[in-house]
């Protein structure tokens, strides 16, 4: 209160209209908000479709590999997720079921230049993962309801209650239905454009994350780690940082990992640049259960 007078008697005093209250001035900041979520677009986008040919081009290069090298077995993808994890620590995306999708996704598009034209191609990994499950070997199916997303912008719950309820077998049955069903969609690059700009496999690529500065006192613990482990006291012997776990399908990673020599037991570490919270004790009762039911040695 004592701001906001502060500001009126200014006003009163000078004879000021608040800039805030001209109309050219409203037009303007509109015109700038426009811009800018245009280009945040653009570059969401972008970096979409990228990430996208990366997959495509790791999952035609792993297909390869296991033709040329058919003797490696299944444990060349468990091998490789787990050396692309630890050369990125903190990025997503490399799980060995995230390694099956792409070479899913390079095995039903074998051309580059195809998979490239395909309405697939530009849309967030995770709906692609979706049309793969549901339609791995119908592509008719699978290229209608791509086409349907990009058209009226459905974000990826809204493309699996479309397939729940069976839209492209309704479409001819209910073509009238559906037309005007579209047109009450929300506008184009609505739900889809906040998808793609809130994705967080964009950002766990890029390796920029709300983490980074919980990333920094990691490397520069990992940096003098010997340090370290002295401070800590004897019997620690370091494991490694963002050690991946999978539960039930999703992903995890363990900010550091110790093993206490003596106590012959996995120390698990959490690094937060934060005050502490009773959430942060929960986070970390999870990881211990994790590495008691994956790591834990009899």
């Amino acid at each position: 209160m004592v701001i906001f007078g502060s500001l009126l008697e200014y006003f009163v005093n000078n004879n000021e209209i608040s800039v805030k209250l001209e109309q050219d001035y409203v037009n303007f900041l509109n015109k700038i908000k426009a811009k800018l979520r245009s280009t945040q677009l653009k570059v969401a986008s972008s970096v979409n479709h990228e990430i996208i040919m990366f997959y495509w081009q790791l999952g035609t290069d792993i297909l390869q590999m296991q033709v040329n090298n058919k003797h490696w077995g299944s444990k060349f993808l468990d091998q490789l997720s787990h050396d692309l994890q630890a050369e990125n620590p903190g990025t997503s995306g490399f799980s060995r079921r995230s390694l099956e999708y792409m070479r899913l996704l390079a095995t039903i598009y074998p051309d580059e230049n195809q998979f490239t034209q395909q309405p697939a191609a530009q849309l967030p990994w995770s709906t692609i993962q979706l049309l793969i499950d549901k339609f791995r070997d119908d592509h008719s199916r699978r290229n209608w309801y791509a086409n349907e997303v990009l058209l009226n912008s459905w974000s990826r719950s809204t493309l699996n209650t479309h397939i729940k309820s069976n839209l492209y077998e309704r479409q001819s049955i209910e073509a009238e239905k559906i037309s005007n069903y579209h047109l009450r969609l929300p506008s184009p690059q609505s739900d889809l454009a906040h998808e793609i700009l809130k994705n967080p496999y964009s950002f766990d690529f890029l390796t920029i994350s709300k983490d980074a500065q919980e990333r920094e006192i990691e490397k520069a613990l990992t940096t003098h780690i010997k340090d370290f482990l002295l401070e800590l006291g004897q019997g620690f012997a370091f494991v490694g940082t963002q050690v991946p776990i999978e539960i039930d399908g999703e992903n995890y990673f363990i900010d550091i990992l110790f093993y206490h020599l003596k106590l012959r037991a996995f120390i698990v570490g959490e690094i937060k640049a934060k005050k502490f919270k009773p959430a942060d004790l929960g986070q970390l009762s999870f990881y211990l259960s994790a590495v008691d039911e994956i790591f834990k040695h009899s």
